[in-house]
């Protein structure tokens, strides 16, 4: 994902014009309902729908939101297996006992809750990524003023972020002047330019640092950086949208409380 940057989709997704407020609502509606659901069709609903939203009204590719997919599934999905094997219960259809103290099973509670697990992950991870991926930093950073967070924490934030890019910035031009010298053509080269590596985006991200200070005071900073930017008018239609499909995440999360997979108990 260096190649593309989730800022630079967010700078160009389909819902960039809509109001980062609204972004905000559903993405935080969609995480509160995928926590207080009790059954697993309404955090489900919220992943296929959010996930929907990005391939069809933000139009992001679908090879790069299977990349963003893919870290946190992967480690929902090992987590669901070790819940499923160790948490037990009766009419098991297989189990095993390598140790005295450690018994492996797998049972009808077992698989409900390594799925509820798996449905919730999907559900979160859903939604921040609807957020991340349809409203870039800028936009936030003028919320949050609007909100009347503390200018020192607005500041601190914008630091961290430009910060962030700096390191991405020396990371990958270091890796890539590697690449050219055969610096991971064998094993042992591998290991001494991932060493060589580390240091040197450490130093490079210092000095870039140093310069982004001196080209502040070059600019007469005064100790506060000030997000430009403003707010974007909110619209009928996408409020309508989004209080539509609250509502019926809400209807579905109500009517499938406590459901479970065929055959095991809630």
């Amino acid at each position: 994902m260096f190649e593309e940057l989730l800022e630079e989709i967010a700078q160009k997704n389909g819902l960039r014009g809509v109001s980062t407020s609204l972004k905000l609502a559903t993405g935080l509606g969609a995480l509160l309902l995928t926590l207080s659901a009790t059954g697993y069709p309404g955090p489900l609903f919220i992943a296929l729908a959010l996930t929907g939203a990005l391939l069809l009204l933000a139009r992001i590719d679908p090879r790069t939101l299977v990349e963003v997919y893919a870290a946190p599934c992967s480690f929902a999905v090992m987590g669901v297996v070790v819940i499923v094997l160790v948490s037990g219960g009766s009419g098991g259809a297989w189990s095993w006992q390598p140790l005295p103290w450690l018994s492996l099973s797998i049972t009808p509670e077992g698989i409900n809750r390594g799925w509820m697990v798996l449905c919730r992950t999907l559900g979160g991870v859903a939604s921040l990524l609807f957020v991340a991926l349809t409203t870039p930093m800028t936009d936030l950073f003028v919320v949050m003023r609007s909100c009347r967070v503390p200018p020192a924490l607005i500041e601190l934030v914008m630091v961290v972020y430009r910060t962030i890019f700096i390191l991405l910035d020396q990371l990958v031009r270091c890796y890539h002047a590697q690449v050219m010298r055969l610096g991971y053509s064998t094993r042992r080269e591998a290991v001494r330019s991932f060493a060589t590596l580390c240091g040197a985006v450490f130093i490079a991200s210092w000095n870039a640092g140093e310069d982004q200070i001196r080209a502040r005071e070059m600019r007469c900073y005064d100790g506060r950086l000030v997000p430009l930017g403003g707010t974007r008018p909110i619209e009928a239609r996408p409020v309508l949208a989004v209080a539509g499909f609250l509502a019926l995440g809400v209807v579905v999360t109500v009517l499938s409380g406590g459901m479970t997979l065929p055959g095991g108990a809630g």
